[in-house]
């Protein structure tokens, strides 16, 4: 049974990651490169989690290949967004949404690794 607990729990896991992740790597790196440490980190902490996940999409009941890919799905429940930008817009605000929306998570996390 998916609790709001074991979403909240799974979550703080999550941004702990990324905290690691970042105490380690610093910034100022490309995104590619945090996110491979991030599979490690998630292997270390025994997470499911699919990775450059391709997201179908279907426009009037046909399948469309327009290559959507989100950079994390962790244990089928929550999007994992990274950047590695001077800031965020809300495109990338839209983005993270829209990948949770698209796959049925239900939390969606965006995070900046500069």
């Amino acid at each position: 049974m998916i609790t709001q607990r074991k979403i909240n729990d799974l979550a703080y896991n999550i941004v702990g990651a990324c905290i690691e992740v970042h105490k380690i790597a610093g910034p100022g790196l490309y995104e590619q490169v945090y996110h491979k440490c991030l599979e490690k980190e998630f292997e270390i902490l025994g997470l499911n989690f699919k990775s450059e996940l391709e997201i179908p999409f279907s426009y009037k009941g046909e399948n469309v290949n327009c290559k959507l890919k989100c950079d994390f799905l962790i244990e089928d429940l929550i999007v994992l967004e990274i950047k590695a930008v001077s800031e965020f817009y809300n495109i990338h605000r839209a983005q993270t949404m829209n990948y949770m929306n698209l796959l049925k998570a239900h939390r969606s996390i965006l995070i900046n690794f500069r």
